[in-house]
């Protein structure tokens, strides 16, 4: 079986958000697989997905304030500057954390860890909607 969705996303403040059951609401195909992988792919380059702590919400905090140190806005090197100061911290944040992710599906449910939730990094301001193709290949 191999299906393919367009997950949108609502517009999320600027930061690290657990997006876990926003993606399986928006796939309920999910439920009938008894093996396979989802993967999902953020069509943005300026937002980023990876999976971590899906408990304590300081984590996400934690994470946008060393990605914000770490990269930080207005440095004196960067070119690509036209769209905001916020842009090419941005693009590097993305690339960094990455655009996609592959996910074993067992029994109908993502198997993951017991504190692993998949994060949606919202690297600018104003990212708008968000969308992530989600492809499931599984039986």
């Amino acid at each position: 079986m191999w299906s393919q969705t367009i997950i949108y996303l609502q517009e999320k403040p600027r930061g690290f958000h657990l997006i876990t059951d926003e993606v399986v609401e928006q796939l309920p195909q999910i439920h009938s697989v008894s093996v396979g992988l989802l993967h999902l792919f953020i069509q943005h380059t300026s937002a980023s997905l990876s999976i971590n702590e899906n408990a304590d919400p300081t984590v996400r905090h934690d994470m946008e304030a060393h990605f914000n140190r770490s990269i930080p806005e207005r440095a004196p090197y960067y070119r690509h500057t036209y769209e905001g100061d916020d842009d090419m911290p941005a693009h590097i944040k993305s690339s960094t954390l990455g655009a996609s992710l592959t996910i074993p599906i067992t029994q109908g449910e993502l198997a993951m860890g017991t504190w692993q939730g998949i994060y949606l990094g919202e690297h600018r301001n104003h990212g708008g909607q968000r969308k992530i193709v989600a492809t499931i290949s599984g039986e």
